[in-house]
């Protein structure tokens, strides 16, 4: 896998190291599908559908669900659970898209751990009270 620029922003090499971590596995997702970012005829880079490629993540959510839901084993990967696969099917999407958007992810992940990690609605306190998050 080459460092081709598409993804990592000048900074990364200052995140966090899950943050380069997978935003290398960005990188990786996005070149194996490369394929599927260019037209069949003319070889040119696509603009891909952005809900269309969301709703795509969607499903394999929901294929998950059903896998776990009827305690399946995976008709593929018959040695691991449809919900193992099904949710790293859901990641290589997600990864594809973050990386073919130049989206920084890892760096998201990074912020959004550590917000959680202080939100007021998050506390047990919070989640206690009437209208608290229950999960």
């Amino acid at each position: 896998m080459s460092d081709v620029g598409i993804f990592l922003p000048s900074n990364a090499f200052q995140a966090s190291d899950a943050a380069y971590q997978i935003n290398r596995l960005c990188m990786r997702v996005h070149e194996a599908n490369s394929q599927w970012w260019q037209d069949l005829n003319t070889g040119e880079r696509l603009d891909r559908n952005v809900g269309e490629m969301l709703a795509l993540v969607h499903s394999e959510i929901s294929e998950a669900l059903e896998g776990h839901r009827k305690n399946l084993q995976d008709s593929h990967l018959p040695h691991r659970k449809s919900i193992e696969v099904e949710l790293a099917d859901a990641l290589i999407r997600i990864f594809d898209l973050g990386a073919g958007l130049g989206l920084d992810l890892g760096g998201a992940f990074e912020d959004k751990m550590a917000y959680n990690a202080v939100r007021a609605d998050h506390k047990r306190e919070a989640r206690l009270e009437a209208n608290g998050k229950k999960y």
